[in-house]
């Protein structure tokens, strides 16, 4: 039976996630037990960004460690130096936007979780958010995919909040080279500010070709080319 993630006593609000999945391992003599979790996957630009946490046998939770999605940037910041200390690895991995254009974002979140893990330094199983992955085990070996592991698994959690601080921060340098789309604000999400910049600016590098938000971009700049020397065409006849 599938059991809901605790939630706080003091507030009902999100849930904390707790260490139940590493406990059960770590009493089998399982010690490095990698908690794996990707930001990035939606957005229009940037790269999928993966990170991968080890927490040490018999380590309590760090107050306030829960899903990175229910935080604020100040609460995510605070918290990541924290996990860092704590932390016995910590792994990063990354799929570029060619690597998500080429091989799709399915197969390059997974690439960029594959990195993150071997950036540990070694691990004995692996606690990945969401669904199975096919031919994952292949890869990283023994490994439990948890269904809203970044709410539920403690080791997961912290991963969830590395891998955000981590992917924000260089969303906030890319933002620098390309001013006006605002990532700095919306990390490259496809929102109102992001689009319109995109209509207005064009297309960057960074930008995911394979997209629909971005196709329908392209497809317009395209299209207004046509447009554009449909008078000379009709001169010319």
């Amino acid at each position: 039976m599938r059991t809901s993630p605790r939630r706080s006593i003091d507030s009902p609000g999100p849930p904390v996630p707790t260490l139940r999945f590493e406990r059960a391992l770590w009493r089998r003599g399982v010690d490095r037990v990698a908690g794996v979790d990707e930001v990035g996957v939606a957005p229009a630009s940037g790269p999928v960004l993966a990170a991968a946490v080890i927490m040490a046998p018999g380590s309590r939770r760090i107050p306030g460690v829960r899903d990175s999605k229910t935080l604020s940037p100040q609460q995510r910041e605070r918290l990541y130096p924290v996990i860092l200390r704590r932390a016995s690895a910590v792994g990063l991995g990354a799929a570029s936007v060619a690597e998500i254009d080429s091989l799709n974002i399915y197969n390059a979140t997974h690439l960029a979780m594959r990195r993150a893990i071997r950036r540990l330094g070694g691990h004995q199983h692996v606690l990945v958010d969401g669904l199975p992955i096919r031919e994952f085990e292949t890869h990283v070996g023994p490994y439990d995919a948890i269904v809203d592991g970044d709410a539920r698994c403690y080791s997961i959690a912290c991963a969830s909040i590395v891998a955000k601080v981590v992917r924000d921060r260089l969303m906030q340098r890319l933002a620098l080279r390309y001013p006006g789309y605002g990532w700095e604000r919306n990390a490259g999400y496809a929102t109102r500010e992001h689009r319109q910049a995109m209509h207005e600016l064009g297309i960057t590098p960074f930008h995911r070709r394979s997209f629909i938000t971005t196709q329908r971009v392209t497809a317009g700049e395209q299209q207004a080319l046509g447009l554009e020397f449909l008078p000379a065409l009709a001169a010319d006849g």
